[in-house]
């Protein structure tokens, strides 16, 4: 039986108990004689069983970052917060990345990751590629809020959810169709993406496929001959041997379609072409460039895959070859269902919008507030009384926040 520590009662009373914000039709109930004549009687803690205690979960409360009202937590990466937020002006579904500049200190590049992903990702307008709306800095909570495209989920979290581990193949292909044609944008404005990974691999609500994560991006100088890039920050399992042995100067072009062929090889097979113990034994064999491809894949798809693995960066194929491939021009038939995306909480297997909660609050807040100013007293207004009416979902962003 739980302890409710903060229950008192009158020796002979019976009390009823009540948790939570407000509770319909306990109302006028009776208060213990000794609150009303203000005595000092005994007072003790009550145990009580659980079928006694009435609970009720507390109410979500509205809160507006400008133009824009909070949902619920999306999930959380290495730099910060995703939450879902509603857009008041236009209605738009968005999610925002939450980031407090303490914690970016203690990141290595961490401010310099999350500038140059706001500058590239304003540059970038494609299908495939996150949209940025807007940034807003709140430089007394020390805060940075980045408004992006609303995406439903990735493609890791949808692996994961299956035994397997891996996609139909006529799923996988047209995930891997939409990767290059934002790959290919991406090399066509000199961006190096150098993080391409299913976890990195959004889709809209539409079933849109988005590139994201633009942290470790690098944008070639626009007069340069060639693709060389010097630095490399991406996730050690999709490294290409060139990084892995050590090279000063790697084309970066061809990173990203050596990481773009671990996906395909990952979202195929539900492995990944080199393993190892320890990140060294893993650069150890990638460095190598020998894997085997697993039983049971086509030959056309183990060659696409062995093209775009070749450990000889000279070799390995471009995206135009890519696209030429029998793999990619063949259509797959939809012979088995597809893998869906996981709910977020049971029962909500369309990820139904959360800031319908904090929507009602706000209403509740806006409509006590209009009834307030038209009260008894406040039915005529004098020209020195300023009306106290507020428009719905209108509310001042706070001084200290200044939109970029």
């Amino acid at each position: 039986m739980p302890m409710v520590d903060s229950m008192v009662v009158e020796n002979d009373v019976e009390p009823l108990f009540a948790i939570g914000d407000h509770i319909d039709g306990l109302v006028n109930l009776p208060s213990p004689t000794f609150l009303d004549n203000d005595a000092d009687p005994d007072i003790f803690f009550h145990r009580v069983d659980s079928d006694q205690i009435i609970y009720q979960p507390c109410r979500k409360r509205a809160k507006l970052i400008g133009k824009y009202l909070m949902g619920d937590a999306l999930g959380e990466g290495s730099y910060g917060r995703v939450k879902e937020m509603l857009d008041t002006e236009n209605l738009r579904r968005c999610a925002v990345k939450i980031m407090k500049k303490r914690k970016l200190r203690r990141i290595p590049n961490g401010e310099q990751n999350v500038q140059r992903e706001i500058q590239l990702l304003k540059r970038l307008d494609h299908p495939n590629i996150i949209k940025l709306f807007d940034v807003i800095y709140d430089d007394v909570k020390q805060k940075m809020y980045m408004i992006m495209e609303y995406c439903v989920g990735e493609l890791q979290e949808m692996l994961d959810s299956t035994e397997k581990k891996m996609f139909p193949i006529w799923q996988a292909h047209g995930y891997f169709c939409q990767i290059l044609d934002g790959l290919e944008y991406l090399h066509s404005q000199g961006i190096v993406h150098k993080d391409i990974k299913p976890g990195n691999l959004l889709l809209a609500t539409d079933g849109t496929l988005k590139i994201s994560d633009f942290g470790v991006a690098e944008r070639l100088n626009p007069f340069t001959a060639d693709d060389l890039c010097r630095t490399s920050q991406g996730s050690p399992a999709f490294q290409a041997p060139e990084i892995a042995n050590g090279l000063e100067r790697f084309s970066g072009f061809k990173v990203d379609i050596w990481a773009a062929g671990v996906t395909l090889f990952n979202i195929t097979t539900g492995k990944y072409p080199f393993e190892g113990e320890n990140i060294y034994k893993l650069f150890e064999n990638i460095g190598k460039g020998e894997f085997t491809v697993p039983e049971g894949v086509s030959d056309s798809l183990a060659s696409l895959l062995r093209g775009m693995l070749d450990a000889n960066p000279v070799n390995r194929l471009t995206i135009q070859k890519i696209r030429h491939h029998r793999w990619v021009c063949k259509n797959h038939h939809r012979n088995c269902p597809g893998v869906p995306i996981p709910p977020l909480t049971e029962g909500d297997a369309l990820r139904c919008l959360t800031v319908l909660a904090y929507l009602e609050d706000e209403a509740q807040l806006d409509s006590s507030q209009f009834d307030e100013s038209f009260s008894a007293d406040d039915s005529v207004s004098s020209p020195s009384t300023p009306s106290r009416k507020k428009s719905f979902l209108k509310r001042p962003s706070f001084g200290s926040c200044k939109a970029q």
